[in-house]
C-alpha cells in the first residue's frame, strides 16, 4: 500500500527527546555490575505456579492465518491475537527495527498488550525463538508501565526459557539497560511520538546472539541454548500481540499499540518502521517480500507501506471491543 495516497503519515520525524528507564532517576550501576529488577514474593505469587513464573504460555507465537485463527490452533493457542508482518523466504542472521512505543490500556492482569519481534527457527514442537521489545503486562510486571522485554525458548514454550533475566540464558554485559525496566515517556495521541530500535544479530564466527538497544549493546543468548537458531534464523516477524481473555463473553477491551486502528495514521496509530534483516554478509537489508496477517481485523489491524525515509514499515493495532469486535 502506497501510505501516501491514504494519508498515513503526516510527518516523517518523531519526538528528539531521550527515552530513559525510570531507575536512572536513582543513578546507575557500578562498573563492573548490571542491574536487575528485583523478585519479590508478590511477583512470584501474581504467577498460577513458581514453575511458570516469568514463562509464556506454551505455543505464544504468531500464526500466519489471515482473518480468523484455524480452529485446530485454537486450544494451543487460545486468546492470543495478533497483527503482525513476517519474511521467510530465506536464511536470516538477525533483524532490525524501530518502534513506536505506547502505554496501552490491559483489561485484565493476565491479559498482556506488547510490540516486538520475533527471531525464529525450527518446527512449532520444537521452536526456536529469541524475542524483544516493549509490553504491558501487570501479571509479570505487577504494574501497568510500558516496559522493554525479552524472551527465548529452544522447545516452543514448553519448558525452557523465561521473560528478561528470570532464568539462565541471556548474559547481559551493560550496566546502564535494566532488561524489564520500564521505558519513559511514552507517545501521545496528537502529541510526541517516542520510539525505541532493537537490533539483533548473530556472531557468525562464535554462534552467540547478541542485542543492541537504541544503540548501545546489552548482551547476548549463547549459541548453546539453541538448536535450529545454531545456524540461522528461518523466519523474522515483527508485530503487535495481546491476550484476550475476556470473562463476560465479550472480546477484551485490551488495546493493541495506541488502540488506535492502522488507519488512523500517524500520531494516533502505533507503528514499527526502518524494519530490516540482516544476512550472511553482517549486511541490513530491507525485506521485499514481508508478508501481513492479522487474526481479528475487526478488533485489531495491520496496513504496510514503504517509503525513502522510513524504509519498511507498518501501523498496526486496534481498541479490542467495539461495534464490530462484540
Amino acid at each position: 500500500m502506497n501510505a501516501s495516497k491514504v494519508g498515513l503519515l503526516t510527518s516523517s520525524s518523531s519526538s528528539d527527546e531521550t527515552i530513559n528507564q525510570l531507575w536512572h532517576s536513582n543513578g546507575k550501576c557500578p562498573k563492573g555490575t548490571i542491574p536487575i529488577i528485583r523478585t519479590k514474593k508478590e511477583d512470584v505469587l501474581r504467577a498460577k505456579s513458581i514453575k511458570s513464573y516469568g514463562k509464556k504460555k506454551k505455543k505464544s507465537i504468531p500464526v500466519a492465518q489471515q482473518s480468523s485463527v484455524d480452529p485446530a490452533l485454537t486450544d494451543v493457542r487460545k486468546g492470543h491475537e495478533y497483527a503482525h508482518a513476517q519474511t521467510d523466504q530465506g536464511n536470516y542472521y538477525g533483524a532490525q527495527a524501530t518502534f513506536n512505543i505506547w502505554n496501552p490500556k490491559v483489561q485484565e492482569n493476565n491479559e498482556f498488550s506488547l510490540g516486538q519481534l520475533w527471531i525464529l527457527g525450527g518446527p512449532d514442537s520444537d521452536l526456536n525463538t529469541i524475542e524483544a521489545g516493549w509490553h504491558v503486562f501487570p501479571e509479570l510486571n505487577g504494574d501497568t508501565n510500558t516496559r522493554l522485554f525479552i524472551y527465548w525458548t529452544n522447545d516452543g514454550y514448553q519448558t525452557t526459557g523465561c521473560y528478561n533475566l528470570k532464568c539462565s540464558g541471556f548474559i547481559q554485559t551493560n550496566n546502564e539497560i535494566a532488561i524489564g525496566g520500564s521505558i519513559s515517556p511514552t507517545s501521545l495521541v496528537d502529541g510526541s511520538q517516542y520510539e525505541i530500535t532493537i537490533l539483533i544479530w548473530k556472531d557468525i564466527k562464535e554462534g552467540d546472539w547478541w542485542m543492541q538497544y537504541n544503540g548501545k549493546t546489552v548482551g547476548y543468548w549463547p549459541a548453546s541454548l539453541f538448536s535450529y537458531l545454531s545456524d540461522s534464523a528461518s523466519t523474522i516477524d515483527f508485530g503487535g500481540e495481546v491476550v484476550n481473555l475476556g470473562s463476560d463473553g465479550h472480546h477484551t477491551t485490551t488495546q493493541m499499540g495506541s488502540g488506535y486502528f492502522p488507519s488512523e495514521g500517524f500520531e494516533k496509530a502505533s507503528y514499527i518502521r526502518s524494519i530490516q534483516t540482516v544476512d550472511g554478509s553482517n549486511t541490513l537489508t530491507t525485506p521485499v517480500n514481508l508478508n501481513a496477517y492479522v487474526t481479528q481485523k475487526s478488533c485489531y489491524d495491520i496496513l504496510t507501506g514503504i517509503t525513502d525515509n522510513w524504509g519498511s514499515y507498518f501501523f498496526y493495532g486496534g481498541p479490542g471491543r467495539n461495534q464490530n469486535c462484540p
